[in-house]
C-alpha cells in the first residue's frame, strides 16, 4: 500500500485516482469469475456506474456553489473595499494574538 503524500491533491486528480482503483478491481474480480458469478459482476459495475454519476453530479453542484461564493465574496469586497480591508485586518490580529499566546 502506497503512503499518501504530504501535498493535496486536485479534485481531478481525485478523481482520477478513483477511475484508476475502480478499473483495477474490476480487472481483479474478472480475473477470476466463474459463470454463474457474471450476474453479480454486472450488478456490481451497474451499482458503481450509479456511483459514478452520484459523485460527478455532487462534484458539479459543490462546483458551482463554490463558483458562486467565490463571485459574492468578491463583489461584496469590491463594493466596499475599506471595510474588507479593516476586517482582514482584524482577523489577522487576533490570529497572531492566539498564535502567541499558544507558543
Amino acid at each position: 500500500m502506497k503512503n499518501r503524500s504530504t501535498t493535496a491533491e486536485s479534485p481531478e486528480q481525485l478523481a482520477e485516482n478513483l477511475r484508476a482503483l475502480i478499473a483495477e478491481a474490476e480487472k481483479a474480480l474478472t480475473a477470476g469469475v466463474s459463470e454463474h458469478a457474471e450476474g453479480q459482476l454486472a450488478d456490481l459495475h451497474d451499482r458503481l456506474e450509479s456511483a459514478r454519476e452520484r459523485i460527478s453530479t455532487l462534484y458539479a453542484d459543490a462546483r458551482t456553489k463554490v463558483t458562486a461564493g467565490a463571485k459574492q465574496a468578491d463583489t461584496t469586497i469590491r463594493s466596499h473595499p475599506y471595510e474588507s480591508l479593516a476586517i482582514a485586518l482584524g482577523v489577522g490580529v487576533l490570529l497572531g494574538a492566539v498564535l502567541r499566546r499558544n507558543s
